[in-house]
């Protein structure tokens, strides 16, 4: 018996058929061009030959009807680029359809060739290559067979005057087609690059990238000298939120506490998801005081905050202070100071801030 599709598959299934439509679309310009650059480079050959009528509506056909149809083609199928794969060995076959027809005329037979693999190339590679290449050579073969041999490799100059917009004009356009797809690339590589240093709910640095950060400055305020300081943040009584209100309203509860922190601290200082309730700020230019105004700043706006108005749900928040002190191994040691004067902000009662014993002036409840 057929399982039925997870809602998974069925998103996945939703966005290659997009990846293929968009493909289709890539490619459908570059062929209504390179097809219509190749029917009057073909054409001029036809004519000198004195060719029959038919093969100017075949020529017809395959310049100016075939990449509408390869593009209807795709957007009908289920799976668009094996379609539009299929439809690319399509334009190679014909190619040698040509190819053989104009008894092999030298410049336009290049030129065709040439120009029907530089896509090929750039989409597939070299085996997608050699595959549509096969298909060129069969299609020449199968026409030699069909319609005898005739080799006239002369080219006149009225050829090669109509094989300039073919020649000068195709490889722009599939070079343009190549920045787009190596800007594509870039885009989505600059992406994925985000999202490995993003906190997925809170679109806060994750525990890595705000750990990075907190090195850099580490190593900034060692060598310059200048005063910097670490908050971490928990929130209080979290695990009964999850367990009277459910995990949607505690991740409602993780996003509403970070919009807090990104609205009360400044442009410069950087926040972090580190891990589950908890946050990280890194205050640069800071000493004990600014940042015990920041810490109880963005204390007294969470507590006053409702933070699921469904729920009127509230909640606060327990903060940890280390300035930066000369006597830090490591970056690591440097946030384990912070972390444990937030266990001391606990300790004291919740909803408060504490400073580290390294700090220059007393804790604050």
């Amino acid at each position: 018996m057929r399982k039925p599709q997870t809602d998974l598959s069925v998103a996945g299934a939703e966005r290659a058929q997009d990846a293929g439509l968009r493909f289709a679309r890539s490619l459908y310009l570059p062929r209504v061009l390179g097809l219509g650059f190749g029917t009057v480079c073909v054409g001029s050959v036809l004519r000198q030959d004195g060719a029959h009528v038919l093969a100017f509506a075949a020529l017809a056909a395959n310049g100016l009807l075939w990449p509408h149809a390869a593009y209807w083609l795709a957007r009908r199928s289920a799976n668009p680029y094996r379609a539009e794969r299929r439809n690319l060995a399509i334009d190679s076959a014909c190619g040698g359809v040509w190819v053989a027809l104009m008894a092999f005329n030298l410049l336009p037979s290049v030129l065709l060739v040439v120009m029907l693999s530089m896509d090929k190339l750039i989409i597939g590679g070299p085996r997608f290559l050699a595959r549509c290449a096969a298909a060129q050579l069969t299609a020449i073969v199968l026409t030699v067979l069909a319609f005898g041999f005739h080799f006239r490799p002369e080219t006149s100059m009225s050829v090669v005057l109509a094989g300039l917009p073919l020649l000068v004009g195709y490889p722009v356009v599939v070079g343009y087609m190549s920045y787009r797809l190596a800007r594509r690339v870039r885009d989505q590589k600059r992406l994925l690059a985000e999202l490995s240093r993003t906190d997925g709910l809170t679109r806060l640095l994750n525990r890595r990238a705000w750990e990075e950060v907190v090195s850099s400055e580490f190593e900034r305020v060692r060598r310059i000298g200048h005063a910097s300081a670490l908050l971490m943040i928990d929130i209080d009584q979290f695990k009964p939120i999850n367990d009277r209100y459910g995990h949607p309203a505690g991740d409602a509860v993780i996003r509403a506490v970070a919009a807090i922190l990104r609205d009360t601290t400044r442009r410069h200082d950087v926040i972090g998801r580190y891990g589950g309730e908890e946050y990280g700020v890194v205050l640069p230019g800071t000493g004990a005081a600014g940042a015990q105004t920041i810490a109880e700043r963005s204390r007294a706006r969470i507590a006053e905050a409702v933070l699921v108005p469904k729920e009127d749900l509230r909640t606060t928040v327990s903060i940890g202070i280390a300035v930066h002190d000369p006597g830090d191994a490591d970056h690591s040691a440097w946030i384990a100071r912070a972390d444990k004067a937030l266990y001391r902000a606990k300790a004291q009662g919740r909803n408060c801030v504490a400073l580290d014993s390294a700090s220059t002036i007393k804790d604050v409840k």
